[in-house]
């Protein structure tokens, strides 16, 4: 049987932003999982079109960006800045396709629900725009985890400080590492005042500090009263997967010199007494979970080794030495995988499966 064959009657997917940096995440990924679609159709800037991608073993060929490229189409990923989600979701929408957005356009929309398959599966379902939002990378670092234990125990107060990667500032953010790093190496370097920041001179890129040899305690753009809107990020959309509006959240965002993965370490205040077996029984049985969790043997999760991996990796499990309704976590995940692509292509499944049950139905009848 061919793979045309093989596919006849699956929905058609749309994935805009292919070429990008999350976009080339999104088809290794796609590659990767089970293949539940039919035909899926690579879409991108008109400069990109004509450029051939690969997919399912695979040579795909890219098309530009317009209308008529969602005729036909069940399904739509955005990999894209905001302001092009902002202009073309509703577009695909109008068409016909559930859209599962990438960007931060639509995540506080009441009418968009915000999706993590583990936490809030029920929430795709309530769709009334047609998209669907899939939260920032340092929230999707967390919020698997939490929302287990959540789950267990009524999460009242969350404290977390993220460690975040480079790459979580794109492609540019990736290569002003680099550039750095090839600065600084064989110096003697970060023994004195400054002397970073002259051998790197304006070569901050999109930092306001010199990332490597450092940590740069500020990620996003300002807020209101010295917050970042990564920081605000986090609490909104904590808030709105968990179904906590009025959780109380205080975030730190800091950036480290690390090129994908972000870590973050969580303050998590319970409803009632929480103990530490108790919180890694769950962990280590939550779905998209890895407990890792020994210190004494050196076993907690770290960027180089969750790299490239699916899972939140968790260690560090400790209860509060005053207050024992709270636990401390270290967290790692991915931000171009679970932080980005494979989240959005998990809430895209769930539509696959809401569509292939619908279409049973209708065929029962």
């Amino acid at each position: 049987m061919t793979a045309d064959a093989g596919r006849a009657g699956k929905p058609t997917l749309a994935v805009v932003g292919a070429t990008g940096a999350v976009g080339t995440v999104m088809l290794q990924i796609l590659s990767q999982r089970a293949d539940i679609w039919g035909e899926i159709r690579l879409i991108a800037s008109p400069r990109s079109a004509g450029r051939k991608l690969a997919l399912r073993g695979e040579e795909v060929e890219v098309v530009a960006l317009t209308e008529g490229a969602f005729d036909g189409v069940d399904v739509v990923m955005f990999d894209v800045p905001d302001e092009v989600a902002e202009r073309w979701a509703p577009i695909a929408a109008a068409k016909g396709a559930v859209v599962v957005d990438n960007s931060g356009a639509f995540r506080m929309d009441p009418d968009v629900p915000l999706v993590v398959p583990e936490v809030n599966p029920h929430a795709a379902r309530l769709r009334p725009r047609g998209i669907i939002s899939n939260p920032n990378c340092t929230t999707l670092s967390m919020i698997v985890a939490l929302g287990a234990l959540h789950a267990e125990f009524g999460l009242r107060e969350l404290v977390a400080s993220s460690y975040q990667a480079v790459s979580g500032a794109g492609r540019r953010g990736v290569d002003t590492l680099r550039q750095q790093l090839s600065l600084v190496a064989g110096t003697e370097l970060g023994t004195t005042p400054g002397d970073v920041r002259r051998a790197v001179g304006d070569n901050t890129g999109p930092f306001p500090e010199p990332v490597a040899l450092n940590v740069v305690p500020w990620a996003g753009t300002a807020r209101e009263d010295g917050w970042s809107s990564e920081e605000m990020k986090v609490r909104e959309e904590s808030r709105k997967i968990l179904g906590l509006p009025d959780l109380r959240v205080a975030v730190t965002c800091v950036r480290v010199p690390v090129v994908t993965t972000h870590s973050m370490t969580v303050h998590a205040c319970f409803e009632r007494e929480v103990t530490v077996d108790q919180a890694r029984e769950i962990l280590a049985t939550a779905p998209g979970v890895v407990l890792f969790d020994d210190p004494a043997a050196g076993e907690f999760p770290t960027p180089v080794d969750v790299v490239g991996t699916d899972p939140t990796w968790v260690g560090r499990v400790r209860r509060a030495l005053d207050d024992p309704t709270a636990l401390e976590l270290f967290v790692c995940g991915d931000n171009l995988r679970k932080g980005s692509a494979l989240n959005t292509a998990q809430i895209a499944e769930l539509v696959a499966g809401e569509l292939r049950g619908a279409s049973r139905g209708a065929s029962a009848r």
